[in-house]
């Protein structure tokens, strides 16, 4: 990628996440208080970090379908503050492919973070009308009260 792509592409990350910046919530406890300057859907256990925002301003592959993980019966009860970061290299096929890049302090997070992103689907990246490999990498948040 050419110097002036990188620097498109920083400034871009940029202008999309100062609008991020001005409505933070306050009192966030999140460990990694950066990545909430990116896009965050959140669920009350589970949230996620590091989906694109539309197919328009496309940078790469676009999520069809996002299940969550849950919480594993195993950890019921338990206080978890824990999270992972996977990449998912998605094939111009639509074919994904989860890379565990950062596993959570509890196994059995993981595997439920590992076998739901493994159900998502995707669009696949476009360069103009023609699909292509891409990837993306998103951070999964356990945390329970």
């Amino acid at each position: 990628m050419g110097d002036m792509q990188l620097i498109l592409r920083i400034l871009l990350a940029v202008v999309l996440a100062w609008p991020a910046v001005l409505y933070a919530v306050v009192g966030d406890e999140a460990t990694h208080e950066s990545d909430h300057h990116e896009d965050v859907l959140e669920l009350p256990e589970v949230h996620v970090h590091g989906l694109p925002l539309n197919k328009d301003q496309q940078v790469g592959p676009v999520a069809k379908s996002t299940p969550w993980p849950g919480i594993p019966a195993s950890l019921n009860g338990q206080e978890i503050d824990d999270w992972m970061k996977a990449r998912l290299l998605v094939s111009k096929h639509a074919k994904v492919t989860v890379v565990v890049l950062e596993p959570c302090k509890h196994r059995e997070l993981t595997t439920a973070g590992v076998h739901a992103l493994g159900k998502w689907t995707f669009d696949p990246q476009m360069r103009g009308d023609d699909p292509v490999d891409g990837e993306l990498t998103v951070r999964i948040h356990f945390r329970t009260r």
